[in-house]
Parts: structure tokens; sequence; C-alpha cells
């Protein structure tokens, strides 16, 4: 059983929804839950936007009862800030705080943050312990190997987190430098799992893409959980495919257009109940696409779906969606 701190019980392979900036929102945390997402997180809250009490970092901390348990990820390159914003965090009562040490984009790592700090390991282990020291939740760390090819730390750093009290890591299998290019390496992943002296969960996380790739990794890495994180936009019946493939080694029937319809349909209704109907329509937009990603003939429901205003005329569209493919005979074939 993988538990994190004294009150977190996830199950014997947990799996966990990534943040992500602009996607893993209430609305999609919500679907992502309901089709089995043991742990989830925030989008990325920068300490300074949360300082200056950005109206946009001050919305990420909204968290829902029905999310539990969910974490809250912050990133920052200050370690005072950090700090204060760990105490910031805390109030909005997550389960847990995690800290974000593996962005790679530009924006974040020039400012000294994100993977910025898997270049500077004392500061990193500075600003972890002040973070710890600021709430009475579990911290947890999310990273990458390391900087690049000539630096991946991440047995040294794994140690060094464990020892001040972070109390899981998740690493994602490639370096700052590779950014989401390439192949991500899980060997240095399953060395950290080899490595006596490290006893907290250690989640893997990157490619994960399909039940038959969760399983070998998680027979090959002994990872405690896996952390997935692109291949849940727009299909967030992954998580409980990889559930009942481990436990059963058998695939579950894939989504219908129904079942495509109805998830598309709940997530727009919370991203308007979250954020207003004009902003929760418009928004949902991006989302449309990764519902129905390779289903042919779809284009031209996609366009309507994408320049409607109106939440009636939608549902309308979704409608006819699901009259268009039944006449076919509820075709899902993938081009």
């Amino acid at each position: 059983m993988v538990k994190i701190g004294q009150h977190i019980t996830l199950g014997e392979f947990p799996l966990l929804l990534a943040p992500m900036e602009d996607v893993s929102d209430p609305p999609f945390r919500a679907v992502c839950k309901a089709n089995g997402a043991d742990l989830m997180y925030t989008e990325f809250i920068s300490s300074e936007g949360l300082i200056r009490d950005a109206a946009k970092s001050l919305q990420k901390l909204d968290i829902f009862e029905y999310e539990r348990p969910i974490g809250i990820q912050l990133f920052g390159s200050d370690i005072e800030t950090m700090r204060a914003c760990g105490e910031i965090a805390t109030k909005a009562s997550p389960d847990l705080i995690d800290i974000n040490y593996g962005c790679p984009v530009k924006q974040v790592a020039c400012r000294g943050a994100g993977a910025a700090l898997l270049q500077d390991i004392p500061k990193m282990v500075a600003m972890t312990k002040a973070v710890i020291e600021s709430t009475h939740l579990p911290v947890t760390v999310k990273t990458r190997l390391g900087w690049d090819d000539s630096t991946k730390n991440i047995l040294d750093v794994a140690e060094r987190l464990q020892d001040i009290g972070v109390q899981a890591l998740t690493i994602h299998g490639r370096t700052r430098v590779q950014m989401y290019k390439g192949d991500a390496d899980w060997t240095l992943i399953g060395k950290i799992k080899e490595n006596q002296r490290v006893t907290i969960p250690i989640f893997g996380n990157g490619d994960i893409d399909s039940p038959e790739k969760a399983l070998a990794y998680k027979n090959r890495y002994g990872v405690d959980g896996i952390m997935i994180g692109r291949a849940s936009i727009g299909y967030p019946w992954i998580f409980n495919e990889i559930k009942h493939f481990v436990e059963t080694g058998t695939h579950l029937a894939p989504p219908s257009i129904d079942d495509r319809i109805e998830v598309c349909r709940k997530h727009l209704d919370f991203s308007i109940q979250w954020k207003g109907d004009h902003t929760g329509i418009v928004e949902m937009r991006r989302h449309y696409a990764n519902y129905f990603k390779g289903i042919p003939h779809f284009k031209e429901f996609r366009m309507k779906l994408v320049t409607t205003p109106h939440y009636e005329d939608i549902l309308s569209i979704l409608d006819e969606v699901s009259e268009f493919y039944a006449s076919r005979g509820g075709a899902t074939a993938i081009d």
C-alpha cells in the first residue's frame, strides 16, 4: 500500500495526474478523477504571482472535496518567497504541497525556477526545507534526471530530498535540455528504487501512453506508481484502462462516441460552473479536438464546436455528433 506521509493512502499502484499548465484545472481534474486518477495536482502556481495576489495564481488554489487527495504545486526562484507561499497554500487546505523542479520551459527556467534548480542542488535543498518548515502538510517534489546529460544528478538529489523530509518524489525521465524530445529514460528512476536508503514513494513520469507500457515499466523499474500527463489530455479513460490491465492483463473496451460525448459534456459543465459562461465555453474549445482525436469525419463538428458561443447550441451539436455516428453503426474507428 503506497502512502504519502501519515494520512494519504493511495492503493497498491497509484496513478497520478500530472500538473499541466492550462490543462489540469478543476474541470479537467473532475473528469480524470471520475475515470480513475488516484492523486492529482493543481496547475503549477507561481510563488511570485501568489505573493502579489495575482488573480490567476489565486484562482489556481481552488480545490474541491471530490478531488481529494490533491496537492497544490508551487514553483519559484526565491527561498523566502517559496516559504511564504507554503504558508499561503496550506491555508487552501490541500492534502499535500508539491514543489516543481522539473518545468523546462524557458520563461520559467530562465528566471531561476522549475528545472533551473537542477543546476543548484544546495539551493534546491534549502528551498525545499523552507517549504517543509512552512507547513504541517506532506511536501513532495517533481523533478527531472538533471539539467543535461553531463549532470544527471537525480540519484544524489533523491537521497538529499528524502533526508530533509520530502515525503514522495516524482521523476520525469528526461533532462531539462531534452525538454519533451526523444524517449524518456527510466533507467535512473529504477536505480533509485534499488537504493535501499530511499524509502519514500518514487513515481515515474514520461511517455506512458498505454496500459501495456504502464505495466511493463512497473515491472521493469519497480516504481511505486506512475504519473500521467499528455496521454490523459482528451483521454481520461487511460487511468481506468491501465488499472484494469494491471489487475487482469486484459483490455477494457475503448470509449464509444457516446462515452466521449458524455465526458465532454461533463467537462463543459464543470468549466462553466468554475469559470462562468463565457470563459468556460471559450476555454473548453481547446479540448474538443482531443476528445474526438482520430475519429473520422469529425472536422466539421469540431469547427462548429469551437465557434459556437452558446451552451445550448453546443449541446445540440454534440447531439448531432451522437446521431451522425449512430447512423453509421456507432463507428469508433481511428484513422
